[in-house]
């Protein structure tokens, strides 16, 4: 396996973890710099790095053992699936049938397609999972690679809007720093998305920037509510 097709295989874990603990860590800046341009309170940059730092950590565990347990949790409910389904068949085939139908297939062909299919009960409940209950199949590999992947995005990623605190610019500028980190962040995670999927390049960079714009946003105007 390559290192392009391992990261391919990731991406979900990459963008999902690397997405948000920018916007995590960043929301603890924001949060701050909207609470002090209300005058109200004078927050140290070692006080924005122990609250960032903190966050970032907790939270970077948290979705580490969230994605094992989501996965552990598919894997369950797909094989709790599979034995409904094989105990019965002519259900199944039914059931695929609809769905063939309703993606623009005739009758005759999505009963004979569906038919046809059942030949090989494991193709058959695999379709049925996939396309009819639209269940994820997390493979049946090892599952702590998708919740270290998810951890070490997160913390690399969410790391990125502290560094102006980190290596100790001067006070008056961090702030703006962070703005400009943050942005650069999910630059470059929306550029890995346009090297992973080959998607349109300003797609993918424009909707990691909107959403991750947009939710740093909030976290300032909840600062500036709370501090008012």
């Amino acid at each position: 396996m390559t290192l392009r097709t391992r990261f391919t295989d990731h991406l979900k874990q990459i963008v999902y973890g690397g997405n948000d603990g920018i916007v995590t860590t960043f929301a603890i800046v924001a949060g701050f710099a909207g609470a002090e341009s209300q005058g109200t309170a004078q927050i140290g940059a070692l006080a924005v790095l122990l609250f960032g730092l903190a966050n970032l950590f907790a939270d970077a565990t948290s979705m580490g053992l969230g994605e094992f347990l989501s996965a552990r949790a598919a894997r369950d409910m797909i094989k709790r699936r599979r034995a409904t389904l094989a105990r019965d068949p002519s259900a199944q085939v039914d059931a695929l049938a609809a769905h063939l139908k309703s993606r623009g297939l005739s009758s005759l062909d999505a009963t004979t397609m569906a038919s046809l299919t059942a030949r090989s009960p494991d193709l058959m409940a695999e379709l049925t999972l996939s396309q009819v209950d639209g269940i994820e199949d997390p493979g049946q590999g090892p599952l702590w690679p998708r919740a270290l992947v998810t951890f070490v995005a997160f913390v690399v990623f969410g790391a990125i809007p502290l560094l102006p605190y980190l290596i100790g610019i001067p006070v008056e500028t961090q702030t703006r720093a962070a703005v400009f980190a943050t942005f650069s962040a999910l630059i470059l995670l929306g550029l890995l998305r346009h090297t992973a999927t080959r998607a349109g390049l300003v797609r993918c960079v424009g909707e990691t920037v909107t959403l991750g714009g947009l939710c740093a946003f909030v976290a300032y105007g909840v600062g500036l509510i709370v501090a008012g």
